[in-house]
């Protein structure tokens, strides 16, 4: 679930806080950082936890207006298609899902009860809801997409979920859009097998070694940020060392220390990771700049055989 993308900006933002921080105590932010990757697997079950809780909402409110002393017909016999999806049943049963939120005290949507109701009540309102409803028959493919629906245009864009949430962990902020998309590619791969399997939570890391990898590269950046600074530090003519924006210094060293210290990451993965972040998280110029300065210092590598690239690292 969690690319090395991601991973990487999360060490960015750690030895930003450092340096904001000026402060020496390299242990201190590593586990911070160790914290941040481990939350958002935390994020991840919270976001699967609002479909369960949706759905045992909405099986709770059937039930009890059934039970009132003057119940309709309509009540008495009510449509039950959506609390018998056999995808939000095998979500509410899934022992490995259940046994982590309890294990991590996730016991958010508990406590916040009203954000489960804003959500059911607004799906029970869509078009998509009701034809859904509807329908004579119903396969398996149309209980997927309401799912889907139901995550991708209830849960997810609801401002006062994603508000709350991002108030209770500031780290997730940047999370959202990795967890979400992950959920939702994993709700629209699912197949009818999940209903007598049950549903099985996704690791945290793609690859045994990428939980490393972040605490790796963020200790070795921060013990040779001087000498990454002068693999550069005459390869920038045109901008003042104390000009250059703060993010893309450390996205500088970030790159560097991948490419002479991780022999495993091939040079244009690196290449393409660095600049495709400072697109995002710095200023406008900044991907070019970055991309400039990292093409010199590759070739100079290359040169001086200061790439020890090996294995995968090589392609």
């Amino acid at each position: 679930m969690l690319n090395r993308r991601h991973i990487r900006v999360k060490v960015m933002q750690s030895i930003f806080a450092m340096h904001q921080t000026q402060s020496d105590r390299i242990d201190s932010q590593e586990k911070f950082l160790e914290n941040s990757l481990r939350v958002l697997h935390d994020l991840y079950l919270l976001m699967l936890s609002a479909l369960i809780e949706v759905h045992k909402t909405e099986e709770r409110f059937l039930e009890k207006s059934a039970q009132k002393h003057l119940a309709t017909a309509a009540e008495k016999n009510p449509n039950k298609r959506f609390i018998e999806n056999p995808i939000l049943i095998a979500l509410s049963e899934s022992t490995d899902l259940n046994k982590q939120i309890a294990e991590r005290k996730l016991n958010n949507w508990d406590l916040h009860s009203d954000y489960i109701n804003l959500m059911l009540t607004e799906l029970k309102s869509t078009n998509v809801y009701q034809n859904y409803m509807s329908l004579e028959t119903v396969d398996f493919e149309a209980h997927k997409d309401l799912v889907a629906f139901l995550f991708a245009d209830i849960v997810v864009p609801n401002d006062k979920v994603y508000e709350y949430l991002e108030d209770f962990k500031m780290t997730w902020a940047d999370d959202f859009p990795v967890v979400n998309t992950h959920i939702l590619k994993e709700l629209k791969a699912l197949k009818p097998t999940v209903v007598t399997n049950g549903f099985k939570v996704s690791k945290l890391y793609k690859m045994q070694e990428d939980e490393s990898f972040g605490v790796e590269l963020f200790r070795k950046t921060i013990l040779n940020e001087k000498q990454f600074y002068k693999f550069y530090e005459n390869k920038t003519p045109n901008w003042d060392i104390d000009r250059i924006a703060e993010v893309d210094v450390i996205l500088l060293n970030m790159a560097i220390c991948e490419l002479t210290k991780f022999p495993s990451i091939p040079v244009k993965v690196t290449l393409n990771e660095y600049v495709e972040i400072a697109k995002e998280y710095s200023t406008p110029n900044s991907s070019k700049f970055i991309n400039g300065v990292l093409d010199a210092l590759v070739q100079e590598f290359k040169t001086s055989n200061q790439l020890p690239k090996t294995g995968r690292g090589l392609l």
